[in-house]
């Protein structure tokens, strides 16, 4: 299946190509993405069973569904507070420029820190949006002075805590979707 290439603007000044949507998917296919969001340890005949597929059709159905991107990997999802990180913190992070150098080597440096769960370029009053699992704020103030502020290129940065989470998810459920 083909993709074309488009082109869109990130931020102030950066630009990346991206892929087009992907074509909908079927009915079963959405049955197959569903499940395997909530369980993604399932057998293919466990999955097969489920959504009402033998294990050869749901097989070919899987595989499709990975080639095409719509799987990108299979993961555990770790609880942070019992591996002792208990706290998350969103940083807004806002840099001092923009060229396309500056944002590639920030994203790099972003990516290489443990402690970053998820980093986001954004649109707004700030470039970076960044979600980081720390155990308790002298965990957060070494994770600042000994990692974030060693970053090149940081102008200024808010950071907000979160008292808890109320929604948590990997992806959405395509069976919910519209």
């Amino acid at each position: 299946m083909k993709q074309r290439q488009i082109v869109i603007r990130q931020n102030k000044h950066s630009v990346q190509k991206a892929s087009a949507p992907a074509p909908p998917f079927d009915l079963i296919d959405r049955k197959i993405l569903s499940a395997l969001r909530a369980d993604g340890r399932l057998t293919v005949n466990e999955l097969g069973h489920t959504v009402g597929l033998s294990q050869s059709a749901c097989w070919t159905r899987l595989k499709r569904l990975e080639s095409s991107g719509a799987i990108r990997r299979y993961a555990a999802i770790l609880d942070h507070k019992a591996i002792g990180l208990a706290n998350t913190v969103f940083i807004e992070v806002t840099l001092n420029k923009h060229d396309d150098k500056v944002l590639e080597e920030f994203g790099a440096a972003l990516a290489r820190v443990p402690e970053v769960i998820e980093a986001y370029l954004v649109s707004g009053d700030y470039d970076y949006l960044v979600k980081v699992a720390v155990s308790d704020t002298e965990h957060y103030e070494r994770f600042l002075r000994e990692s974030l502020y060693k970053i090149p290129g940081i102008q200024h940065s808010r950071s907000t805590f979160a008292l808890r989470a109320l929604k948590e998810g990997i992806s959405v459920d395509p069976l919910l979707l519209r």
